[in-house]
């Protein structure tokens, strides 16, 4: 809060000369002669200068009247002005009043909301703890009645998850996770929680895959690799595609189950190698690829051509290692991770394959606010220094492609 200042002091009226002023503005002596001739004489010079000097004396007397008046307001005047100078003081120790409590009440404003960050934050790790016992209570339910199954049937294996909507074109169940799995069923409940805090919510992901079912418009029999909680097959389910997904962590497939998605437990290769040549209509695989290792990820390729019809797309979706602030802010995050792919890689190996018409779509943008500012240019004086910034701005911007560019990539193909 600014201080309140009182003006600047008003000296008081001078009236030193005021009396002296209103004795001497006259300068025609109207004192009556005597009767000798000396006095006649000096009374008709006086009358004589009295017309000369009348002017004069009304001048004198209209300024001295002037200043009499002035003298009255200004003492007023004066008296008003050391009201306010009063009432100022009187104003100003209201003001540091104020100002005291009202550092109290911020400093109690920033105990509140360190304390509310701190409840914040608490609330935040209990959520995550909250959703990785649901999870484990679920996945628990599930081998329990797994091991019921078996207890009433000791001659029977205990069957694999087994989809319900479509029998015939239902995606066998491969038995024990390939080489990507990262978990056992008993912990595959904790990077359901890892989705949930780090990759973000069901709602981030579908709007996140939505710009890819452009791809899918006309596409049917679509497998969903590595699936998740499933929200690329909800949006393919609303707009009327047939689609299945496959994932390796069987609580994500659980949580799938529970939408009413059909969705498997298996391995992505193994489940491909038992479909038929030509059954898919498409493939889509969301941060699926970094997690596999290269002879995998070749191998999957290879049977994803075989099994594609002609012209079906192919889309699979990573993060941008080219990124840097994705690579060590998202990339090594995740203990699941295999190993980062570059985009001309993944390109690449989608060519060798086979596919045609590939292409590599970026996406999440870094946000350009956050990246590093580049400076205006000089001028007039300044001008000297234009080299000095542009080669200093031409290398903050090749800094900002390396550090801070896309964050994601798709490469999209299709089966030739």
């Amino acid at each position: 809060m600014a201080d309140l200042k009182a003006p600047p002091a008003i000296p008081p009226p001078d009236r030193y000369q005021i009396e002296r002023l209103n004795r001497l503005y006259r300068i025609i002596d109207e004192t009556p002669s005597g009767g000798g001739l000396k006095s006649r004489l000096a009374s008709g010079a006086r009358r004589l200068l009295g017309r000369v000097l009348s002017r004069q004396q009304e001048f004198n007397a209209t300024v001295v009247d002037h200043i009499n008046r002035n003298i009255t307001a200004a003492e007023a005047h004066y008296a008003a002005a050391e009201r306010i100078n009063t009432a100022v003081e009187r104003c100003q120790g209201i003001t540091d009043e104020i100002e005291r409590h009202l550092e109290a009440l911020l400093a109690r404003e920033r105990r509140n909301d360190t304390a509310v960050a701190a409840l914040a934050a608490q609330q935040e790790e209990l959520r995550a703890a909250m959703s990785v016992t649901q999870q484990a209570a679920h996945g628990l339910k599930r081998e329990l009645a797994a091991l019921a199954s078996a207890s009433a049937n000791p001659d029977s294996q205990i069957p694999g998850p087994k989809s319900q909507s479509n029998p015939e074109s239902r995606i066998p169940n491969p038995g024990s996770p390939g080489p990507s799995s990262q978990f056992d069923d008993l912990d595959s409940h904790k990077y359901v929680g890892f989705e949930d805090q780090f990759r973000g919510s069901p709602e981030d992901i579908r709007r996140r895959v939505e710009e890819y079912f452009p791809v899918f418009a006309d596409a049917s029999d679509v497998l969903d690799v590595g699936c998740g909680r499933g929200e690329f097959l909800e949006l393919l389910r609303e707009r009327g595609i047939r689609a299945r997904g496959i994932d390796i962590n069987a609580a994500m497939v659980d949580v799938c189950r529970e939408k009413g998605l059909d969705a498997e437990t298996g391995d992505a290769l193994t489940c491909l190698q038992r479909v038929p040549d030509g059954s898919l209509g498409g493939l889509f695989a969301a941060q699926v690829v970094e997690h596999l290792e290269p002879r995998y990820l070749m191998q999957l390729l290879d049977a994803a051509f075989e099994k594609l019809r002609p012209g079906a797309p192919i889309v699979l979706e990573t993060i941008n290692p080219a990124c840097w602030f994705a690579f060590f802010e998202s990339y090594i995050r995740d203990l699941t991770h295999v190993r980062p792919v570059h985009p001309d890689t993944l390109k690449y190996l989608l060519v060798a394959t086979g596919f045609q018409h590939v292409e590599i779509r970026y996406r999440a943008p870094y946000p350009e606010s956050d990246k590093l500012q580049m400076l205006a240019a000089g001028s007039g004086p300044q001008a000297a220094l234009t080299d000095v910034v542009e080669t200093l701005n031409a290398n903050v911007e090749k800094i900002n492609r390396l550090l801070f560019t896309y964050l994601d990539y798709a490469a999209i193909g299709r089966r030739g």
